[in-house]
């Protein structure tokens, strides 16, 4: 999967070489599924919707044909990329749960409030998340959540997410839910490396101080 690289991750590109590596393929085992976590099925009608709500949106924001071409060939692994942020979701939130940490309304709404402060306004932040990390803005608040979960369960865990304590409670979780993906999509994985290229692209850096939305 090849994305332009993005300047405020929560999970850092520098992942430690201790993380795990995790993979899982597909089969047929699971007709019409883009997925299967914990036994529950991601459906490729499921995937292709959130996909759709992005496409939508962009072409709201563009209604010129040329430059609307253009975004479409910058965000040409949206649906690998929608897929992976589908699944991690599940899977943070597994480990969320497993270690006790839970998030609530106000704690969403308060991120929220601090970047609108920082951009400029809601509309502002619901363009810099669709044009930079290809969230709809319906779906905001949900990744906002997902912010948050993976801040508490780091600290939680006397830890930051760039780092392997981190990383192992997520591989925990992923073990636990026997991530399966349809091979078509690739696969799913921690890599043992000095960095990541794009294979968490939607979790950002929003709680700091300096926190940026641009690339």
């Amino acid at each position: 999967m090849h994305r332009r690289r993005r300047t405020a991750l929560v999970l850092s590109a520098a992942i430690a070489a201790a993380a795990p590596f995790l993979t899982a393929c597909g089969s047929d085992a699971h007709p019409g599924a883009a997925a299967v976590v914990g036994g529950q099925r991601i459906t490729v009608a499921q995937l292709q919707n959130r996909v759709n709500e992005v496409r939508q949106a962009q072409r709201a924001a563009v209604p010129d044909d040329t430059q609307y071409q253009q975004v479409l060939s910058t965000t040409s692994s949206l649906t690998r990329d929608t897929l992976y942020n589908m699944v991690l979701d599940q899977v943070l939130h597994r480990a969320a749960q497993d270690a006790g940490v839970t998030v609530t309304r106000k704690d969403v709404e308060e991120m929220r409030s601090g970047l609108e402060q920082q951009v400029g306004g809601a509309t502002a932040l619901q363009t810099a998340w669709l044009q930079k990390y290809g969230i709809a803005p319906k779906r905001l608040d949900d990744n906002l959540r997902f912010q948050v979960e993976a801040k508490k369960l780091a600290a939680l865990l006397g830890t930051d997410t760039s780092q392997p304590a981190f990383w192992k409670a997520l591989a925990k979780a992923s073990e636990e839910l026997h991530v399966d993906l349809n091979p078509r999509y690739g696969s799913w994985d921690v890599q043992k490396s000095s960095r990541v290229d794009a294979k968490t692209p939607w979790v950002r850096d929003v709680t700091s101080g300096g926190t940026q939305v641009s690339a």
